[in-house]
């Protein structure tokens, strides 16, 4: 008979423990999703096709999932970073929303002339960066869950969105709600890819240069320690509210930095879609990675191509959105118990015996 379940939290963890576990989870979350997409009527056969060739061995399908992988590897990055500062950002969409905005404003105000894009690229991340400074600040002075203060704010921003594209910034010659289309000069240069534009190397430098400041520079060792034990920290004189602002507001910077990316280098135009599902993709992504910065562009481009499947599937074989959304979930809370199980040794008691778990 089962009487006590103790954890006991794990010194360090073993590679070998940390691969088995994550490989484990990713086969584990694959073999249900697989399960699930058949029952709702996808053939067996055409799984292999519509998964794996047609997104990424087919020249357009490749071009797609590119294309969908550059806004989420920085949605990603900013999910990363705030998390190992264990600043739960539940507000990226909001962000990624007033980066938007912040760059059409450059776009149709010309501000910046030659440099003008830029200008628009720096604008969103200042919006970005503007729009989670609020719940930082509510966090540090007055103990406020940035849980709550980051969700809240993405409605705000979505109300503002709104006030923007119905108001000043509407285009008068469009049935919908959108502002007027960017010129040549606002927009990110295409590769001669299919639609993959230059905010791909925008996103992959962001990855490399977050990276190299969280392995290769005493700030990253300095931000590391604080998010792991802020206390042990202090006692060695690191400035632990000074590295949490630049770290988060930096979170937050990238997440705007997406929405400028989105606007300039997709949508031409401010719309309302410009953030769908941005917060959580990127905490997703940011899971699958392990908060580890150099892993977000692979995870990001494994994503991008199961959102571009996923438009297969929903016009060939009628999959909802919803059965989209609980494949995602299936994989995040894969890895979440896989990451459990490797950061705690289980310990279970019968009966005054004591058997390890794991």
């Amino acid at each position: 008979m089962l009487e006590r379940v103790t954890l006991e939290r794990r010194a360090t963890a073993p590679f070998w423990l940390s691969v088995a576990t994550y490989l484990g989870a990713v086969l584990f979350a694959l073999g249900l999703s697989l399960i699930i997409l058949t029952a709702t009527g996808v053939p067996r056969d055409a799984l292999f096709q519509e998964l794996v060739m047609e997104v990424f061995f087919d020249r357009d399908g490749l071009a797609r999932t590119l294309t969908a992988a550059t806004p989420m590897i920085l949605v990603g990055l900013s999910a990363a970073l705030c998390l190992r500062l264990k600043f739960w950002n539940i507000g990226i969409e909001g962000q990624l929303l007033l980066g938007g905005i912040f760059a059409t404003t450059v776009a149709l105000y010309d501000i910046g002339g030659a440099m003008r894009l830029p200008v628009m690229m720096l604008a969103a991340a200042a919006g970005g960066a503007l729009w989670i400074a609020l719940p930082l600040l509510l966090r540090l002075r007055l103990g406020v869950s940035e849980v709550i203060v980051t969700l809240l704010l993405s409605k705000v921003a979505f109300l503002l969105l709104q006030h923007m594209v119905f108001g000043p910034f509407r285009d008068p010659t469009h049935n919908f709600p959108s502002s007027p289309v960017l010129d040549a000069v606002e927009r990110l240069p295409r590769l001669g890819f299919g639609n993959v534009h230059a905010g791909l190397f925008l996103a992959l430098a962001a990855a490399g240069l977050c990276g190299l400041m969280v392995h290769r520079l005493r700030f990253g060792f300095a931000a590391n320690l604080t998010g792991d034990n802020p206390d042990a920290a202090r006692s060695l004189g690191f400035p632990t509210v000074r590295i949490m602002v630049v770290v988060i507001l930096l979170g937050g910077a990238m997440a705007g930095l997406a929405g400028g990316v989105v606007v300039a280098g997709t949508e031409y135009r401010l719309t309302q879609q410009i953030g769908l599902f941005a917060t959580f993709n990127g905490i997703v992504v940011a899971a699958l990675a392990r908060n580890e910065p150099l892993a977000v562009p692979l995870v990001a481009f494994l994503l991008a191509g199961l959102a571009v499947a996923s438009g297969s599937l929903k016009v060939f074989y009628g999959v909802s959105e919803g059965i989209i959304l609980t494949i995602k979930g299936v994989i995040l809370l894969s890895l979440v118990t896989a990451q459990f199980f490797t950061t705690f040794r289980v310990t279970l008691d019968r009966t005054g015996t004591t058997e390890r778990a794991a």
